[in-house]
């Protein structure tokens, strides 16, 4: 193997399914993150079917170039599942029958009250000369071998197998491959854009190739990787950072929301929880994805009183008292609806805030008067509002997912920069 500096790291992710629109390859995500901890950078990846040629020319060309390759999927007990075999093919290797990895998997079934089908004894062939990783919540094996010039793992595919495995299985072996420590920080931001991102903070991109900094953007949500890396210790590499991170704050200020992975809808819970406060909704164009993320947070029940969609103008004036005048004069889509739903579904529930959306989502529905992605979202509390129009840029689904998070952040920064007291009840 080259030096670790050096070390060339490929990652074969196999399934016909993953070159296909319905499915993704998480597994590699995972696996690179991981490796990144030990200082272990990736250099190829690759996605191939369940087909005999294609999985050999891919095997036979990851052990020509790569000093360690890690292999997911194709370990499961049916026909197309034939990683195992064409590996040994492609490495000149025989396979074995191991007996106890034959119990191991009778047992599983047997725990699970069920009996083993004749399928899944393939899955207790190993390739001679491998060490295999114990596979503790499913019935595929993995293996670990380092005769090869190139050292290799074979994984299973099912997310669950494989990062339990990989915790218990191959970090600990992977140890004597480490090439130092990282340390990395996520800064999570709305309500800016990245080109804003850009001005405000492009002369603080490090220069050091110790430090690494990225921007990746969202619907509505934009985030600032810093990753660092040092030979010596973690906290050496944390230390590293830690300049890098007080200069971002300071420039972005109120628009980072979380530097602690959290989701928005998190940040508004802490947030409603800390002040004693209660929150309803009222969708439209969203339809109850607003509602659906911020009851998607554990403990939602002590501050999320009520949601509900008005879709049709019917509802708007059934469930929020919106008079039917209003509607007509200025239209479902307005800043003065936008504003009475929040009023409407804070008085219906007696809660601290009202949060609303209206909007077109499109594709359909725009006018040059009101395009396609023109949202209005409104905070009411303590019988006062506030409504802003927004234009939201993106298919269905952009602008739903935008408008939602546009909302959310309108409440946090209400909380944070003002005195709030609960209503009484």
């Amino acid at each position: 193997m080259r030096k670790k500096s050096n070390t060339i790291i490929e990652i074969i992710a196999v399934g016909s399914e993953l070159l296909t629109p319905y499915y993704q390859d998480t597994n590699s995500l995972y696996i690179t993150s991981r490796l990144n901890d030990l200082g272990l950078k990736v250099s190829f990846k690759t996605i191939v079917g369940d087909d005999h040629v294609s999985l050999l020319s891919c095997f036979k060309l990851a052990l020509k170039r790569a000093d360690m390759v890690f292999i997911i999927g194709g370990l499961g007990p049916t026909s197309d599942d034939m990683t195992r075999e064409v590996f040994a093919e492609a490495s000149g290797k025989e396979l074995e029958f191991r007996t106890d990895l034959l119990d191991h998997i009778k047992s599983r079934f047997k725990k699970r009250g069920l009996i083993m089908t004749s399928s899944n004894k393939k899955q207790a062939f190993v390739i001679k000369g491998s060490e295999v990783i114990e596979n503790r919540v499913g019935t595929a094996p993995g293996l670990w071998i380092e005769d090869l010039g190139t050292t290799a793992f074979l994984l299973p595919g099912p997310p669950v197998e494989l990062k339990t495995m990989f915790e218990s299985g191959v970090m600990p072996r992977m140890e004597k491959y480490r090439n130092g420590f990282s340390f990395r920080k996520v800064l999570k931001i709305t309500g800016i854009t990245e080109s804003g991102i850009e001005n405000l903070v492009s002369d603080l991109y490090p220069k050091s190739p110790e430090i690494e900094l990225s921007v990746l953007a969202y619907p509505g949500q934009i985030e600032i990787h810093i990753t660092s890396h040092s030979l010596s210790s973690p906290e050496k590499a944390e230390k590293m950072i830690n300049p890098l991170i007080k200069s971002l704050k300071g420039r972005l200020k109120e628009h980072i929301f979380s530097e602690n992975n959290e989701e928005l809808e998190e940040v508004i819970g802490r947030l409603l929880l800390k002040n004693k406060l209660t929150l309803s909704t009222a969708e439209s164009c969203t339809g109850g994805l607003l509602g659906h993320r911020i009851t998607n947070t554990p403990g939602s029940s002590r501050y999320f009183l009520q949601g509900v969609q008005a879709y049709s103008n019917k509802a708007k004036r059934e469930l929020l008292d919106i008079h039917e005048d209003v509607i007509k004069k200025h239209g479902a889509v307005s800043a003065e609806v936008a504003g009475l739903m929040a009023e409407g579904i804070r008085k219906k529930s007696r809660s601290d805030f009202g949060l609303a959306i209206t909007g077109i989502a499109g594709p359909g529905g725009g006018t040059r008067e009101k395009p396609v992605g023109l949202v209005f979202t409104a905070l009411s509390w303590n019988n006062r509002k506030n409504v802003e129009k927004n234009q939201f840029l993106g298919m269905r689904d952009s602008v739903k997912s935008q408008a939602a998070q546009k909302a959310m952040d309108m409440l946090r920064r209400y909380i944070l920069f003002n005195k709030i007291k609960p209503i009484k009840r």
